[in-house]
């Protein structure tokens, strides 16, 4: 019953079988992928060179060249504002340097003044006829002061000059006779060309 069930093969289909598995093993061995074709509407893709370029190609910012002139001007504000600064502290220092010389100028004259008084005993002593001692002492003082600056004003037998003495006293001359110092009372003091007590004198004429 089997061998009734079998069909008989053909010489035809015995033919085609091997043809159709050729065929198959030829398409699998040549299969490829498919090549696309380049679109139209695509950008070019960049090469080397303009990658290269593109940097230097960088356009600058639009407002660079206005920073530079502000940053500029301010370095020219700045320098100024010092170069016063600078200025005004000079003035500053020398106008403080010279308030403080004055200062001690002063302090130096209100010392000298004060002593004054003793200055007259002193000349009152020796012109009484002091011992020797006493006119070392008073010669040594007033070398001390005069060569600080102290100047003594005795201007006996000189013109008189009222910005430098006080004329207590007169006593008449001839007419059209200048006014002469014919007496000194009291002796005058002066301290670096300022006058601390004028001379007291008799004034002829």
């Amino acid at each position: 019953m089997n061998e009734q069930s079998q069909q008989p093969v053909t010489e035809e289909a015995a033919t085609e079988q091997p043809l159709a598995e050729e065929a198959a093993i030829e398409g699998a061995a040549t299969d490829e992928p498919p090549v696309e074709e380049p679109r139209l509407d695509a950008p070019p893709e960049p090469g080397p060179e303009a990658a290269h370029a593109a940097p230097d190609a960088a356009p600058e910012p639009a407002g660079a060249e206005d920073q530079l002139t502000l940053a500029l001007r301010e370095r020219d504000d700045y320098l100024d504002a010092l170069r016063r600064m600078q200025a005004d502290f000079e003035n500053y220092k020398k106008r403080v340097a010279k308030q403080q010389a004055e200062v001690s100028a002063r302090a130096a004259e209100m010392l000298v003044d004060r002593l004054l008084p003793a200055i007259d005993v002193a000349d009152l002593a020796v012109a009484h006829g002091a011992s020797e001692d006493t006119k070392q002492v008073w010669t040594a003082l007033l070398d001390a002061l005069e060569r600080e600056g102290l100047e003594r004003i005795d201007p006996a037998g000189g013109e008189f000059d009222p910005t430098r003495h006080d004329a207590v006293a007169h006593e008449a001359a001839g007419d059209g006779a200048a006014q002469e110092v014919v007496e000194v009372m009291r002796a005058g003091y002066a301290w670096k060309g300022r006058v601390l007590r004028p001379a007291m004198v008799k004034v002829r004429g």
